[in-house]
């Protein structure tokens, strides 16, 4: 007989089995609106360049064949590129290989894919996880969030309707609201118009801790970061209990790979820049995060100059300046919609588990 038990999944078997519907049902969905599922690859060159992402490195055995002077673009100096010539990424996000896809001429692709990020682990966090992505030519940002909200309401419906144990705030129609109202609803100030010095006095007069660093550095929190302290701590723990929840029009500056659009302030009358970005929440967990997708490589090349020199600023390693999804937008990238799904925590959220090792095999530790 075994002397341990540390062989077990920390999931239980029941829950391993309503991940293998939870599955069956999402591929349905897809499939029955046209959807083609495609493969690409989890180990690429290329690599989303975000400050506070960590790929995971893995230098390989040359194996193969150049096939044009990719590697010597990547990298701030050609002695960096070449000393990195070998290194791939464990995929962060399967997003640049399948924008690749759709510049290429396929339409509407879906993928679920094991993703990696180094240094994430907790409650809601393992190294490895799978996510859901999808893109369809010809949607706008509104059909991008109408999709989303859609997928939402059908999968949901058939998980509970078929494995028979139904719960009521399921059975509502997903919630969508912009981002400056929710946030002036718990904070009582707007995220696109306030200042540093509005966002610190409230955090003082409410005692939310944030880091020395903050205030007393060289290079002290931007705006974007006191805005994400304050929303993760007075906003996201109350969405989407009553139902889900997607927001949308973040911050201009919050933007990533989303194009940039106006709204009108309804209090004010004003004009104001947002990102036409959108998030899914549920049960105060973010779930899903979608883009009416940037098309311009010129701006995409100005974005992860930015990021990369945060990064430098932050003493992160730095990422490939370069990229074949670049190359493929200098070509054409169609308008299209876009989103990406955490599977591992929409599976906890209609599970109500408490933890992500709740839905795993083997998490970290145990793999």
């Amino acid at each position: 007989m075994p002397t341990s038990t540390l062989f077990r999944p920390t999931a239980s078997l029941d829950a391993l089995k309503n991940r293998a519907a939870l599955y069956r049902f999402l591929r349905a969905f897809f499939d029955d609106l046209g959807f083609i599922e495609v493969s690409t690859p989890t180990l690429s060159r290329d690599v989303v360049v975000d400050r506070f992402v960590e790929a995971i490195p893995v230098k390989l055995d040359k194996c193969w064949r150049e096939r044009d002077e990719f590697y010597a673009t990547r990298f701030s100096s050609r002695e960096l590129a070449k000393e990195r010539e070998t290194v791939f990424y464990l995929q962060t996000s399967p997003e640049f290989a399948m924008k690749r896809l759709v510049a290429a001429g396929m339409n509407a692709i879906y993928q679920l894919a094991p993703a990696y990020r180094r240094g994430d682990r907790g409650q809601l966090h393992n190294v490895e996880f799978t996510m859901l992505e999808w893109y369809r030519q010809g949607d706008d940002y509104e059909a991008g969030r109408a999709f989303l909200a859609k997928l939402v309401e059908t999968v949901a419906k058939r998980f509970f309707t078929e494995l028979n144990f139904p719960r009521a705030e399921w059975s509502k129609k997903v919630v969508q609201r912009s981002f400056g109202d929710v946030f002036f609803d718990f904070v009582e100030l707007d995220p696109h118009n306030c200042s540093i010095g509005e966002f610190r006095e409230y955090a003082d007069s409410r005692a939310i801790p944030y880091p020395d660093s903050y205030v007393n550095s060289n290079d002290p929190a931007s705006k974007d970061d006191w805005i994400d302290l304050l929303f993760s701590e007075k906003v996201q723990p109350t969405l989407g209990w009553d139902a889900a929840t997607i927001l949308f029009d973040y911050p201009a500056s919050q933007s990533q790979l989303a194009k940039l659009g106006s709204r009108i302030d309804l209090k004010t009358g004003t004009t104001q820049k947002v990102s036409r970005r959108f998030e899914l929440f549920i049960k105060g967990i973010e779930i899903a995060n979608g883009y009416d997708e940037l098309l311009d490589p010129s701006v995409l090349r100005g974005r992860m100059t930015e990021t990369s020199e945060k990064r430098r600023r932050d003493g992160s390693p730095e990422l490939p300046k370069e990229s074949r999804l670049l190359a493929a937008m200098e070509d054409g990238l169609p308008e299209c919609a876009g989103c990406a799904l955490g599977v591992d925590r929409f599976l906890c959220a209609l599970l109500d588990a408490k933890s992500i090792d709740d839905v795993l095999t083997f998490p970290t530790e145990l793999a």
